[in-house]
């Protein structure tokens, strides 16, 4: 009761109706204690839970749902795999993205990838071959894409209209890498405005396949100093590379090196070498696989890009995507036992 009156149920006289039987005190002073102790069992329970404390025995994490992929490692579109994903356009207005490029190739046949797939500018300078309904086009891959998932293209306006109606703003496609495309001559190296003797930062392009690792000394002897992929395209040297002229080792992904001389400390400028990253031009044992090592960890951030409103996945019409093979399925994270509770 609520209001303070006495329970309708209260014991009855001895001997008449309702009669209850009398406890025996051992045992109304066991349920007393006993009732003490749940009491405060349930407010320990309750303070300990309002303060974030998780039970000793707490449900072990939700596994991976069927059918869920686990996450994806970031890493750029190689080795001719097939996938699969769909594609929308935009138009970088001439700049050359992301990847810092000082301008859109002539032919404006370019792509933006998504975080997973750019990489932190691991995909720079590699090219997509892509098809859609209408068709195959080969497009650089110079930009970052923000808000794409893997699998999304932002593909040129140009491109996209190579293989589809742009009307239909967003269509299946499937997709694979480029490996060793034709080059359009000598590798290109820009050193970054305002670099100096102690400070050393270069943008390579006209490679054709990802790159790997940029290696840089003074001169033509002494020791190679690993430079740093930045977000933004540029191989950084911290500390510097000393007064130039540059050797510069370049890397590529199937491990095709070749070593430039020559470069002056001339920012802002486009020198072009005189080796090829392969074919015609590069040195003998230039596609010689190279000892891998791991690339320092990028410490810029990318630049923004400048891109025109996309139409909304959601809103633009399906449509069938060219048969190919199936992309690698990627295998589910396996549920671990919990550990202590029972097993």
């Amino acid at each position: 009761m609520t209001d303070g009156s006495a329970p309708t149920d209260a014991p009855q006289p001895a001997g008449g109706p309702g009669r209850r039987r009398a406890p025996r005190p051992g045992r109304s002073r066991w349920l007393a204690a006993g009732g003490v102790a749940v009491l405060a069992g349930v407010l320990g329970l309750t303070l300990a839970l309002r303060a974030g404390a998780t039970p000793a025995c707490a449900a072990p994490p939700a596994a991976v749902p069927l059918g869920v992929a686990a996450p994806v490692a970031a890493a750029p579109p190689v080795g001719g795999t097939v996938h699969k994903g769909k594609a929308t356009f935009y138009d970088s207005k001439g700049a050359g993205g992301n990847c810092s490029y000082p301008s859109a190739p002539a032919n404006r046949l370019y792509v933006a990838l998504g975080p997973t797939e750019y990489a932190a500018g691991a995909a720079c300078g590699g090219h997509l071959d892509v098809t859609g309904p209408k068709g195959t086009v080969r497009v650089l891959v110079m930009d970052q894409c923000p808000e794409c998932a893997p699998g999304h293209l932002d593909l040129s306006r140009e491109a996209f209209a190579r293989i589809a109606d742009p009307v239909q703003g967003i269509v299946s496609v499937s997709y694979r890498a480029v490996v060793d495309p034709p080059l359009p001559g000598p590798l290109t190296f820009r050193i970054k405005e305002g670099a100096s003797r102690y400070w050393f930062a270069v943008l390579v392009a006209d490679h054709g396949n990802p790159l790997r690792a940029v290696e840089v000394r003074q001169g033509d002897s002494g020791g190679w100093r690993a430079a740093a992929r930045q977000d933004y395209n540029y191989w950084l040297v911290e500390s510097g590379a000393g007064p130039g002229p540059y050797s510069i080792r370049v890397t590529d992904v199937y491990g095709h090196r070749v070593t430039a001389g020559g470069i002056r400390l001339a920012p802002g400028q486009v020198q072009r070498g005189t080796v090829r990253m392969y074919g015609g031009g590069a040195p003998a044992g230039g596609g010689r696989p190279a000892a891998r090592s791991a690339s320092p960890r990028p410490s810029a951030s990318p630049t923004p890009r400048a891109t025109s409103p996309r139409p909304s996945p959601s809103a633009a019409p399906a449509s069938s995507s060219p048969s190919a093979p199936d992309a690698p399925v990627v295998p589910l994270a396996a549920e671990a036992p919990a550990a202590g509770c029972g097993n």
